[in-house]
């Protein structure tokens, strides 16, 4: 009796997989501030900058190992941001952090900045590509809990981007950050990070940092002079950086040179001078040439002399108010642009599109495991027209009350701070490793290897038959587990939508989306001609039902090389065994007499022996150089190269279209693409023949960034694919591929 086991077994998996996602949540948000962005993104992006939180922590989050956290900031030609002392106008970029308990962040360790001259003014900022890296400590205290894979990082950052106009700008960021692995993809940007920090000049023979000063001259200027400067520097033109704001006239010309190893320069007082100091920090690099970037030395100057009186100090200079009184009248009635690629659907028409998408969600190869209870339940019923009435309906409260509860999840935790999408729940491990534990014993059951009412009491085994209503419900919510991690056409829109909805409107769509999967049974149900036309009840229904075993053990096959891509071939292998421990005990408990009693001992003995060894290694999240080395699924074509945030638009920059594929393994609709469209000759020969980069942006795990990418595409779900053209909007095409559709875009680049 096949339905009453799996039914329980499905809903056990939600719960035990619901209540997992939602303690680790709570681990991790309990102490915080619920002020976070919707979608919990890592990127934010405006029309003059691109800002990412960056994470590096090679060993893992835990005392006395290195975590950096950073802002990498990239922006647009001819726009800049500012240094911790923004020079005459201009306001430092701030970082506001929110760490769970034990992570405390430290102050920015700027990197030497570039003179901007604005007119009659000087600015000290970046241009380009920049990071702003923050050292963070890890204390003894940090205790994440047993269940939290990851910490979740929050930041709210402000900047002011400037051309010749400025625009205050302000972002909230979410980073999920692995607690137990290696995060270093961004390593490269953290070590030019660090050269690009200023270094305390250097100590003399004598162990001591030689003494830097600066003597005040005249009443209106400053004669500094600095030992212990490298002997590389000897005889170059220097550019200082006074930290200490509104002393030194920033945009006037002065005089420098070396006399032997000390450099000494005259450098005039501010008009408008507010600051009097007695030790000036200072930071040095060679003048700049506007060529790569520069090492810089930091002194700090103890000030002789008496300061003139100062002038009152202004709460912002007089260029940035009226830069900002004009941007201010500007943006009142000027409309806030949307993401590139964003959805611009409809309620309506995402409601539509949910409808279609889940109706066609029924063709998908992932729904398939799930046919054999449909047909046979369905047949059970044919001759009984209210039973089967009752049945089709049954199943169709079960699919839509499934699918509002999975959307109400998803949408909790994208509020939450999580950056989660469509298919979310295959991207833990220990959900995968249980759907594949369900599947195995849905395929021994189906098989005949053993009867669900040889391990219950009669009263307890017969609830099939008492309550049928409920059994057609359970299989609903079994349907929705198997079809979530599928995206058929249409769906792609509208699920994207609901980032951007009310959460009432939201969730009208999944359940538009679960009547869609449901309406070809429902139907079924309520039209007497389809009943009628349905096979009698027999003999070949034992056949089939054995048949169907077969398809059950393909999909765990599936699982445990999706867990692969998890978790490692360690933990594919440790998968494998539990479920031949798994498979061992439940033939154990279906003997008879004695032989049931002693097996089933020793059965359940070495399966708990084996859950001790090896269940750490099935839900451990591998890092990515334990995983195969090439992306899931990716195609033994040449070419294509890994996804990484601001990739594509680099590679577009230089002239060249780029065509990315959003995938993941756990997403059959993916793997079918690959294996026809995306491997086709013709398809990769137009490819090549235009020029196109290959992108793949793997999502088999959670990935932030990935997330952030799909959300500005107006999607929250895989297959996602995209031409990414020069001077035009991105293309996204069908969620199941042709090759006339890919050779026809191509065609247009």
């Amino acid at each position: 009796m096949p339905i009453r086991l799996l039914h329980r077994l499905a809903v056990t998996l939600l719960l035990i997989a619901a209540s997992a996602y939602w303690t680790s949540a709570s681990a991790q948000f309990g102490s915080k501030s619920a002020a976070a962005t919707a979608a919990g993104s890592s990127v934010v992006t405006t029309p003059y900058v691109r800002a990412e939180l960056l994470a590096h922590a090679p060993q893992g989050v835990a005392p006395g190992q290195p975590l950096w956290l950073g802002l990498q900031i990239t922006h647009q030609p001819e726009w800049h941001t500012y240094w911790k002392n923004p020079g005459d106008s201009g306001l430092p970029t701030d970082l506001a952090w929110t760490l769970p308990p034990g992570l405390d962040a430290g102050d920015i360790a700027w990197p030497v900045p570039r003179k901007m001259p604005i007119g009659t003014l000087a600015n000290y900022g970046y241009e380009g590509t920049v990071l702003l890296p923050v050292p963070v400590t890890v204390a003894s205290t940090f205790a994440p809990g047993p269940l939290a894979q990851d910490a979740t990082i929050r930041l709210r950052a402000s900047w002011l981007v400037c051309r010749k106009e400025c625009i205050p700008e302000e972002g909230e960021f979410t980073l999920q950050l692995p607690i137990r692995s290696t995060t270093a993809l961004h390593a490269a940007a953290f070590e030019a990070a660090a050269k690009a920090q200023p270094r305390p000049v250097m100590a003399g023979t004598s162990g001591i940092i030689p003494d830097s000063q600066a003597q005040l001259a005249d009443g209106n200027a400053l004669q500094v002079s600095v030992q212990g400067l490298p002997t590389a520097l000897r005889g170059k033109a220097l550019d200082l950086f006074p930290e200490t704001p509104e002393v030194i006239d920033n945009a006037a010309q002065w005089s420098q040179s070396w006399n032997g190893s000390v450099w000494t320069a005259r450098i005039p007082l501010a008009a408008q001078r507010s600051n009097s100091p007695s030790v000036m920090p200072v930071v040095l690099a060679v003048q700049d040439s506007g060529h790569g970037a520069r090492e810089g030395y930091r002194a700090e100057l103890k000030v002789l002399g008496t300061w003139p009186p100062a002038a009152s100090m202004a709460t912002v200079s007089p260029a940035l108010a009226a830069a900002l009184k004009a941007n201010a009248a500007n943006a009142a009635g000027a409309a806030v642009p949307a993401p590139s690629g964003a959805s611009a659907l409809t309620l309506g028409a995402a409601l539509l599109g949910a409808l279609l998408g889940g109706l066609l969600l029924n063709l998908m190869p992932c729904v398939f495991p799930v046919l054999a209870i449909k047909v046979v339940g369905f047949t059970q019923h044919a001759q009984n027209r209210r039973a089967h009435r009752n049945s089709g309906l049954a199943y169709t409260a079960g699919v839509v009350l499934s699918f509002l509860a999975l959307g109400a999840l998803m949408l909790g935790l994208r509020a939450a701070g999580e950056a989660v999408g469509w298919g979310f729940q295959l991207q833990s491990p220990a959900v995968v490793a249980g759907l594949a534990a369900l599947f195995t014993l849905i395929a021994l059951n189906l098989a005949g290897v053993f009867e669900f009412g040889h391990f219950l009491p009669s009263s307890v085994a017969s609830l099939q038959a008492r309550h049928p209503v409920a059994d057609s419900f359970l299989t609903g919510v079994l349907a929705v587990a198997v079809a979530s991690p599928c995206t058929a056409p249409f769906m792609g829109a509208s699920l994207g939508l609901t980032a951007t909805l009310p959460a009432a409107q939201a969730l009208a769509v999944f359940a538009a989306l679960g009547l869609g999967l449901a309406l070809p049974y429902l139907a079924a149900s309520l039209v007497p001609a389809v009943a009628r036309a349905l096979p009698r009840p027999g003999a070949w229904m034992d056949t089939f039902r054995k048949l169907m075993a077969f398809p059950m053990l393909a999909t765990v096959v599936w699982l445990v090389w999706v867990l692969g891509q998890q978790s490692g071939i360690d933990g594919a292998g440790a998968l494998l065994i539990l479920l031949v421990g798994m498979a061992l005990v439940v033939w154990a408990l279906s003997l008879a007499g004695r032989a049931r009693l002693w097996m089933g001992s020793v059965a359940v003995a070495a399966m708990a022996l084996m859950l001790w060894a090896f269940a750490p290694h099935v839900t451990r999240v591998a890092p990515a150089a334990e995983v195969a080395a090439a992306p899931a699924g990716s195609s033994p074509v040449s070419g294509w190269q890994p996804w990484a945030p601001g990739m594509a638009e680099e590679v577009v920059a230089s002239g060249r279209p780029v065509f990315v594929d959003f995938t993941a393994a756990w997403c059959v609709t993916c793997q079918y693409n690959k294996k026809t469209t995306l491997a086709n000759a013709d398809v990769l020969a137009d490819l090549q023949a235009k020029n196109v980069a290959l992108l793949r942006a793997d999502w088999t795990r959670r990935d932030p960034a990935i997330t952030a990418a799909l959300a500005a595409l107006g999607r929250s779900g895989v297959p996602v694919y995209v031409f990414y053209r020069p001077g035009k909007p991105p293309v996204v095409l069908t969620e199941i591929l042709t090759v006339d559709e890919v050779r026809r875009t191509i065609a247009t680049l």
